[in-house]
């Protein structure tokens, strides 16, 4: 993709975040899902790794390579005249510039990175080592001109058996990665509790992001937390594989 329409997506993916409150990302995995979604009206899409995995009968957590990641994506892309944000897991054991030049070549206007290393038998990055591979990227952004939008993830409510217990760690690993650079912030695993999104939105000044499933959540629910970015993971795919078995039950042999 010409580099000044990377520009222009990525440029307009920043805008859109001010101007919607929340910002819903439909979570996308093909060209069909990316062009329903376009067309039901959304004006910014993201691309999941998981969806994207499951879609080409790979593992999820890294279990395609950073270029095979690439060659999926970039149709998806340029099949929608909308930014498209792109999960990047862990980043694949590349450098930051490694993956804001592969990213953007292919057309992305934004990326999400998290900080279980899946290379690395899903270790969990420290808070310092995340947000300084977070630096890394925006670094390596803005010497290509290119304003990507970073949402930093964190899965440390993931990870814990008790996620009010990881808090106070959470919200400091947060704030480092907005320090960092980081555009928007995304705390995975707590999309269901009020208390805990709640106190992490109160606790950045960048937009949280929080999953949500289209059929079981609210968006007003969402707004009224101070969520600031919504996306849908794998459960969008997830819920459309439900209506599908539904629809198709009646018409088993």
């Amino acid at each position: 993709m010409d580099v000044r329409t990377t520009v222009e997506r990525a440029q307009r993916l920043g805008r859109l975040h001010a101007e919607y409150k929340p910002l819903v990302l439909p979570t996308v995995w093909d060209v069909w899902s990316a062009r329903a979604a376009a067309a039901a009206g959304f004006p910014a899409l993201t691309i999941g790794s998981h969806p994207l995995a499951d879609s080409r009968g790979a593992a999820d957590q890294e279990g395609q390579t950073f270029e095979e990641v690439l060659a999926a994506v970039r149709p998806i892309i340029e099949a929608v005249d909308i930014p498209v944000s792109v999960d990047l897991e862990s980043g694949y054991g590349r450098t930051p510039a490694e993956l804001i030049t592969g990213l953007t070549e292919a057309g992305g206007a934004g990326l999400n990175i998290e900080d279980t290393v899946h290379s690395e038998g899903g270790r969990v990055r420290s808070t310092q080592e995340h947000a300084d591979y977070v630096a890394g990227l925006r670094a390596a952004a803005d010497d290509k001109g290119i304003p990507v939008w970073v949402n930093g993830r964190t899965d440390l409510f993931k990870h814990a058996a008790d996620a009010s217990a990881v808090l106070d760690e959470a919200i400091e690993r947060l704030r480092a990665l907005e320090q960092a650079g980081a555009d928007s912030v995304y705390p995975v695993g707590i999309q269901d509790n009020d208390e805990l999104l709640a106190a992490v939105t109160g606790a950045v000044a960048v937009p949280v992001n929080s999953t949500a499933h289209p059929g079981k959540h609210d968006l007003d629910r969402f707004r009224r937390l101070g969520v600031g970015r919504i996306t849908n993971g794998p459960l969008l795919q997830v819920a459309l594989a439900d209506v599908m078995k539904d629809m198709l039950g009646p018409w088993r042999p």
